[in-house]
């Protein structure tokens, strides 16, 4: 080599030493790289170049909440929304106002369908909510529940007499107490229950022979008004009048509500 090309080599050497110091002062400046960046950034060193240079992240924007509409809500739209359809179709009946409710009030027989199959198949898996199992309305079960509820009824009745009496309170002039006389008397006489009846007019019943003529009980019976036939049961142990109700009833009926107002608590039988 010349000494012309020894002195250039030298100098181009001394020219490079600034840039390599630059850029090793800019690789010492500059974030670290991860794992997967050292082949590129740190044994080829390519720099800026191949993005060793991370960017910071742009931050994310938080987007709104949407709140969720309340079913009501949902519910009172679906409303008034076939309102206004019914509405437009009665007072402006073309074609396509009508055509337009049939469509959104079918589509509204649909959702009722679906809740109705849905409901019938929760009542089916959950015994607690299928009232059913307690008053059933099928032939075969209705049969067989009344039959059990009789009998309980006829047992509640058959010791009735060891602590009620019944007050009838009639009218020798009333037409509905010559019906329901007799009813009386075959309920009590086939349960052995006391009867006392009142003769509200003073006039005599052929029923009871013995009858007693009003002086105030009905008032201190707590029953209201004057009406006739009037049943009061009395509970001798508590000493408080019971009453049964007014006019005409069947003896099924009444057997049903002596047997309902001295053995079930309200709520427990309905």
């Amino acid at each position: 080599m010349t000494h012309f090309n020894r002195m250039a080599a030298l100098a181009l050497g001394f020219a490079a030493f600034p840039a390599a110091s630059a850029l090793a002062q800019e690789r010492q400046d500059a974030p670290s790289t991860t794992t997967s960046d050292a082949l590129y950034c740190e044994e080829r060193r390519l720099g800026y170049w191949f993005y060793c240079v991370k960017t910071a992240p742009a931050e994310e924007t938080q987007q709104p909440e949407i709140e969720p509409v309340a079913a009501t809500q949902e519910l009172d739209v679906i409303t008034s929304e076939l309102r206004e359809l019914k509405a437009r179709a009665i007072l402006y009946p073309t074609e396509a106002n009508v055509a337009a409710y049939i469509r959104f009030q079918r589509a509204q027989l649909d959702r009722a369908s679906l809740f109705s199959d849905v409901w019938q198949r929760a009542i089916w898996q959950d015994p607690e909510l299928d009232y059913t199992l307690e008053r059933p309305v099928g032939a075969l079960a209705k049969k067989q529940w009344q039959d059990a509820r009789s009998a309980e009824r006829d047992s509640v009745m058959a010791r009735l007499s060891q602590r009620y009496g019944l007050f009838y309170f009639y009218s020798s002039t009333c037409a509905p107490c010559e019906v329901m006389s007799p009813i009386v008397k075959g309920v009590a006489d086939r349960w052995r229950i006391t009867v006392r009846a009142i003769s509200t007019d003073g006039g005599p019943s052929r029923h009871f022979p013995d009858y007693k003529v009003e002086t105030n009980q009905r008032a201190r019976l707590g029953l209201e008004g004057k009406a006739t036939p009037a049943l009061v049961l009395w509970d001798s142990v508590t000493k408080r009048p019971i009453p049964i109700g007014y006019g005409v009833l069947s003896a099924d009926e009444l057997q049903d509500r002596i047997y309902l107002l001295t053995s079930k608590e309200a709520g427990h039988d309905y």
